[in-house]
């Protein structure tokens, strides 16, 4: 019974997207305010029904019930608590029903907390977001319903893919769909924007805190998904680029852009066409990746299923959304005005030059993902782009971005003085000098180009700490006043600092942690050791335990630094009865914000075991850094100047009305 309430919850969903898709749009057509507010209940509505319909899904599962077929196919009566809840979106069916659902989230936070927003804006915006919730509501009921019964219950599930079954399942994908679904949003005020044809600083002001929260939870979601892989499939790596990867990556980016082109937008009310349409691009690269995942289209640890039914589905929705979105906005965009005009050299021409670079790097990540795809679909040849092409392309479109990221903040709105901001960096600069001189010096081998890229790190952080001292007034003023000074910081400026600082750290862990790692392949038996980067690792032997839905072959190691034990590692293998399956779990010893890596390979008749150790000097520094930006992020989505509308432009003298006499 719980599962058919599911299901009839989320056709009532689909029945109240529709209404909320063409009633407030007719409504902000014919200025009727009751058509209008229509949106506002329907989309609280919509939510209520959609969250109902995931809460029986997750009880299924919580209560075993395998007469429901995603249940039995993706879950096991054995399976710890935690994975039965993780399981409801471990699958392609349940991670769609929480896609919709954090799609309908957003559609109701903007009914119950826009409060601001002119009223035709609000209801063309949840109008937008219902015709993608439609959409994908369609989607699930067409061809991926979770809630399809098995007409004669079997006794015992499938089990959970055993790769998923870590605590990163209850983390990363949540976060990921926050910052992919969220940047409908944003694509439904651009939407909304073209259809009205006003489109100014309250729009972009309007846009920007829905854009930033997006945006962190990207970033968090990125970074814990390459922890995930980091630690659990075994290879050592923090980033593939797997075309799935790139798939996230890319609304990243293009959402990084939307940001600093909104803040231009909000600021001087310029660059109004480009930021509309990088709000349209940011969600289709989203949409991109469902597609990418869901379609078949790509063989990968992070695909799920590959019916072609699906596919043609999710292609029909791209080209209705995307191509209707490009449509609207090549017919509009010519009928918007400009905004102001600025000098190169100035806070604006520095986004600008951002955004440039932004840009072009998503572009070599679009193309090196999808050229294979197309050219196999078009020819039958098979080719692979990896590592090697986006190491030569993206990386260098991020080096400038780097050198100009802590000018940028302390140049002058319209016209900067290029000359003065230079020279208040130059403590930066010279910061990053030493730290280049140092590498030098402390390092021998390895790529030539590490030291300078230790230095661009350096540059970065302490740029964003230069614009934070002088604005305070650190070294010009008593304690007592640049205290106050920095009470009185708007939150913006200290997410400014924040954001730019955290891509300094994770471009230090990335660095080090590539050029300077060390790796071992052995074949141990007991008591033998390896030394790997001053630490010295011995084999005690091997256990044999049982886990919930397991078995497990667990290696005992002991990691010396000189005749000083400094831990215990316990890798294992895992082997789990229902799916014929076996993992890796690494075992991981931090050492400040470097780690030791065990892995291990098949145990051999003669008792050793293949062992792969890695020491990854200042890696943990990478994920840091994303954490750093998420909170730089909050900051700054803190800040009051964001939950309250744009100022309106001041009217001449002659147009103030006449005073009123007092009663």
């Amino acid at each position: 019974m719980i599962a058919e309430i599911g299901h009839y919850a989320l056709v009532l969903a689909l029945g109240l997207a529709l209404i909320q898709a063409c009633v407030p749009l007719l409504g902000a057509r014919l200025r009727d305010d009751t058509l209008i507010g229509v949106a506002g209940p329907t989309a609280l509505m919509q939510f209520a029904f959609v969250a109902v319909s995931f809460a029986a899904l997750t009880a299924s599962y919580v209560a075993s019930d395998f007469s429901v077929l995603n249940v039995f196919e993706n879950s096991h009566s054995a399976m710890p608590l935690i994975y039965k809840f993780t399981s409801v979106w471990g699958n392609h069916e349940g991670s769609m029903l929480l896609w919709v659902l954090i799609l309908a989230l957003f559609g109701a936070l903007v009914a119950a907390f826009g409060g601001n927003l002119p009223a035709t804006l609000k209801a063309n915006v949840l109008a937008v977001q219902s015709w993608i919730a439609a959409a994908f509501y369609l989607f699930i009921l067409g061809t991926s319903n979770p809630f399809l019964r098995i007409p004669h219950a079997p006794f015992e599930g499938r089990d959970l893919n055993p790769i998923l079954q870590d605590f990163g399942l209850a983390v990363h994908p949540p976060l990921l769909y926050l910052g992919y679904v969220g940047f409908s949003i944003s694509f439904s005020f651009a939407i909304a924007a073209l259809i009205e044809g006003r489109i100014d600083a309250a729009w972009a002001r309007w846009v920007r805190p829905w854009t930033l929260a997006a945006w962190m939870c990207l970033t968090l979601g990125i970074a814990m998904g390459s922890y995930w892989a980091y630690y659990e499939l075994g290879w050592g790596g923090y980033w593939f680029w797997d075309p799935v990867e790139n798939a996230s990556l890319m609304p990243w980016i293009a959402g990084t852009a939307l940001l600093h082109s909104a803040v231009v937008m909000e600021k001087r009310n310029a660059l109004k066409v480009w930021t509309i349409l990088l709000s349209i691009l940011t969600f289709s690269l989203s949409l991109i990746g469902t597609f990418l995942v869901r379609s078949g289209v790509l063989t990968s640890v992070h695909t799920f299923a590959s019916d072609p039914t699906r596919g043609v589905f999710i292609l029909a929705i791209l080209v209705f959304f995307i191509g209707g979105a490009l449509a609207l906005y090549a017919w509009r965009a010519p009928s918007l005005k400009q905004g102001g005009l600025f000098a190169p050299i100035s806070r604006e021409g520095a986004l600008v030059f951002n955004n440039l670079f932004l840009t072009a790097a998503c572009a070599t990540v679009f193309i090196g993902t999808l050229y294979p795809l197309a050219l196999e679909a078009l020819t039958g040849e098979k080719i692979s782009v990896g590592a090697p092409f986006f190491n030569l392309t993206f990386g260098p479109m991020f080096v400038p971005l780097l050198l100009v990221a802590p000018l940028g903040p302390m140049l002058a709105w319209k016209r900067g003085d290029l000359l003065g901001v230079a020279q208040r960096v130059m403590g930066a600069a010279a910061l990053a000098v030493v730290a280049i001189a140092a590498t030098f010096a402390l390092t021998s081998g390895g790529p030539v180009l590490a030291p300078f890229g230790i230095g661009l790190a350096v540059f970065s952080m302490a740029g964003a700490l230069t614009d934070l001292v002088e604005r305070i007034g650190v070294f010009k003023s008593s304690f007592a006043t640049a205290l106050a000074r920095a009470r009185g910081l708007p939150r913006s400026v200290w997410g400014t600092a924040f954001a730019h600082f955290g891509l300094g750290v994770s471009l230090l862990g990335i660095v080090c942690a590539s050029t300077w790692g060390t790796e071992r392949i052995v074949s141990l038996k007991p008591g033998a050791s390896v030394s790997l980067s001053g630490y010295d690792l011995t084999f005690d032997g091997m256990v044999t335990r049982q886990g919930a839905n397991y078995r497990e072959l667990l290696a005992k190691f002991t990691v010396r630094q000189g005749v000083t034990v400094v831990g215990l590692m316990q890798p294992s293998k895992r082997t789990f009865q229902a799916r014929q399956m076996s993992t890796t779990e690494a075992a991981l010893l931090t050492r400040g914000f470097s780690q030791l890596y065990l892995s291990l390979g098949d145990p051999e008749p003669d008792g050793a075991i293949a062992v792969r150790a890695y020491f990854k000097p200042l890696v943990l520094l990478i994920w840091l850094g994303a954490v750093v930006m998420f909170v730089g992020g909050a900051l700054s989505l803190s800040d009051r100047r964001l939950r309250i509308g744009a100022p309106k432009p001041a009217r001449r003298p002659a147009d103030k009305p006449a005073m009123q006499p007092a009663e």
